[in-house]
């Protein structure tokens, strides 16, 4: 039996992505699936780590819950859906960098928090959740309110809550509530994890700086401002604001950069380790992942700080 439990929370994908040859891989994958897997590389064994989806009755459906299963993500918390299937995307690269085509109309995923009782109960059985901007925004706006209520309560009675805000306006139905979820959402998190680049280009943020102060001033407790290898701001919520730089790495796929860095970073905070040191884990762990092609990279070559 596990101690502690890492709960996340989203959409999980069949992934595509180019093969040598002009063939296409399979695989899975999906922002909070991707730091699901590199925390649970990360972590203990007395972790476990759960994810809290909604699937088809498909046989790709069936597939990704043999997937996780097999890599020791437990799949108690997800729901099967007759109606609706899994959803699917594309990934094409061009020197390093990525472009994505997706087919997510019909994921089961959207409706992950229909059943707010077990997603209640969920979250009260965790140690730790997690979830994602893109979590909010596949979901009808009243299923947003109550997933938002529900990680809020689970922050008010001590829990660790963390929230990526992964930000990609086509998702949403317009800016402003956009703008004003993710606002909303910074509240609920103990931790918020928001890269650069998202947020210059939607909250026109002066620098890292200033994107880690407007987290805080929206509630959130610390702040890790990500960059996509340059320097990252680190906030906590005494307001002190530091900058961190690592070595740079040349990216083969850059896919999964961010979730791995979360995956490592969270880690090492669940050990004990603050937050310089748990960022350079999160920058170690994500330098490995982008010199790999595709999302999820085998555990096995994973190399772990203990």
């Amino acid at each position: 039996m596990s101690d502690k439990l890492f709960l996340s929370i989203g959409e999980a994908m069949v992934e595509l992505s180019q093969a040598e040859g002009g063939l296409w891989r399979m695989g899975f994958a999906g922002d909070t699936l991707n730091t699901a897997w590199y925390i649970r590389a990360c972590l203990p064994a007395q972790w476990e780590v759960a994810y809290f989806t909604r699937l088809g009755m498909d046989p790709f459906s069936g597939r990704m819950l043999d997937f996780l299963d097999s890599n020791d993500i437990a799949t108690r918390f997800i729901a099967r859906d007759r109606e609706r299937t899994v959803g699917l995307y594309a990934i094409e690269l061009h020197d390093g960098e990525r472009s994505f085509s997706y087919w997510r109309g019909q994921s089961a995923a959207r409706r992950l928090a229909d059943d707010e009782q077990a997603l209640s109960a969920a979250i009260v059985d965790a140690d730790v959740v997690y979830f994602s901007g893109i979590t909010l925004a596949i979901l009808e706006p009243g299923r947003r309110e109550a997933l938002l209520r529900l990680i809020g309560e689970a922050r008010d009675t001590g829990k660790t809550t963390v929230f990526d805000p992964n930000i990609r306006p086509k998702l949403w139905e317009n800016a402003e509530t956009m703008r004003d979820c993710l606002a909303r959402a910074a509240a609920t998190a103990s931790i918020a994890l928001p890269s650069f680049d998202d947020e210059v280009a939607v909250f026109g943020d002066a620098g890292i700086e200033d994107c880690a102060a407007r987290w805080l001033r929206s509630g959130a407790g610390e702040v890790i401002v990500k960059n996509g290898g340059g320097p990252m701001a680190i906030a906590t919520s005494d307001d002190s604001i530091s900058t961190l730089t690592f070595e740079s790495v040349k990216a083969v796929d850059s896919t999964g950069a961010g979730d791995s860095f979360n995956g490592g970073y969270l880690a090492a905070r669940l050990g004990g380790e603050g937050p310089d040191k748990a960022a350079a884990e999160g920058h170690r762990i994500a330098a490995q992942v982008v010199c790999r092609p595709g999302a999820l990279i085998p555990r096995e070559q994973i190399r772990v700080a203990r």
